[in-house]
């Protein structure tokens, strides 16, 4: 038991230190979804498994609130409408279940948010290329490498681990200091 938890603990200071060392890009994550909400755009984001949990629990903060209470800001999961993603997994394929709908629901204002693991997760791939199509920006949380996402999003927060329970919660952790820089800065400059 004691050398799981100091294990633990040790490979997710590796994953904090990577977070410490790549704050410009949590920064320009920020000011990209700042700048899309002041603009009157969404955060829209997409994740398979933990990260579809991850991705209703990033969206959550921004409509809810994070710390402050505040006016609420437009984030959707599209992890979240079971009826949707089960009638486009059947009729057109689960590679389609997020492409499908951005193309109903995204505008060029909006940003998506893929967020994967292995970098890999074909649907997430879609929606990306489908997001480029409708000209909004995007952004992978990835993890391992980055697969073949790290090179077809704009930008990328990418936790070189190989231990998926770590890169989501590296993930959890930028996505909360990124809700926390963009709550601040919308009730801050309003």
């Amino acid at each position: 038991m004691d050398n799981i938890i100091k294990n633990s603990i040790a490979e997710h200071k590796k994953g904090l230190d990577f977070l410490e060392a790549n704050q410009t890009t949590i920064k320009e994550i920020s000011s990209l979804f700042i700048s899309a909400l002041k603009d009157g755009g969404k955060i829209i984001f997409a994740g398979n498994g933990g990260s579809a949990a991850d991705a209703q629990h990033l969206a959550a903060e921004f409509v809810g609130r994070f710390k402050n209470n505040r006016d609420p800001l437009a984030a959707i999961a599209l992890s979240t409408n079971t009826s949707a993603l089960t009638a486009i997994g059947n009729d057109f394929g689960f590679e389609e279940v997020f492409s499908r709908q951005l193309k109903a629901l995204a505008k060029p204002k909006d940003i998506f948010v893929g967020i994967s693991t292995s970098g890999k997760s074909k649907n997430i791939i879609k929606a990306v290329e489908a997001a480029k199509q409708l000209r909004l920006k995007t952004v992978g949380f990835l993890g391992k490498d980055g697969g073949d996402l790290k090179n077809i999003v704009e930008l990328s927060l990418t936790i070189p681990h190989n231990q998926t329970p770590c890169i989501q919660e590296m993930h959890i952790l930028a996505g909360h200091i990124i809700c926390e820089i963009v709550e601040k800065d919308l009730t801050e400059n309003k």
